[in-house]
């Protein structure tokens, strides 16, 4: 099982203490964890020009994306990065917060991991 992971998912952490690879695993057991190249592009220019908690938070998200396998997309934005990843064979499920990421997913067919609570993770299906 492939789960896609989107700039604010390896954010996360930061902004709001999920556990994120944990988070996903206690829900799906165990996965392969993949991250479009436009995304970790996002998260090194939200680093380098953000300021405090945002930027922060993004450092981290990069150097989490280095956990993951990264594929390059056709699409150089993240959020069509995502999408594109998602409509692969492979990929059954995405990490996001984004409320029009998520429901753009969803009409594909994916099942989204959000936030649910403080700081848990719970799954909607298409």
């Amino acid at each position: 099982m492939t789960v896609v992971l989107d700039t604010n998912a390896l954010m996360m952490p930061v902004e709001t203490d999920v556990r994120l690879f944990d988070e996903v695993e206690r829900l799906l057991g165990e996965v392969e964890f993949v991250v479009p190249a436009a995304v970790v592009a996002e998260l090194e220019k939200l680093a380098a020009d953000g300021q405090g908690e945002a930027a922060t938070a993004a450092s981290v998200g990069r150097d989490l994306a280095d956990r993951c396998t990264v594929r390059e997309t056709g699409a150089a934005y993240a959020d069509d990065a995502v999408v594109e990843l998602a409509g692969s064979p492979s990929v059954t499920h995405a990490v996001t917060n984004d409320a029009p990421l998520a429901e753009r997913l969803l009409d594909a067919g994916v099942s989204v991991l959000s936030l649910r609570g403080k700081n848990k993770l719970g799954i909607t299906q298409p």
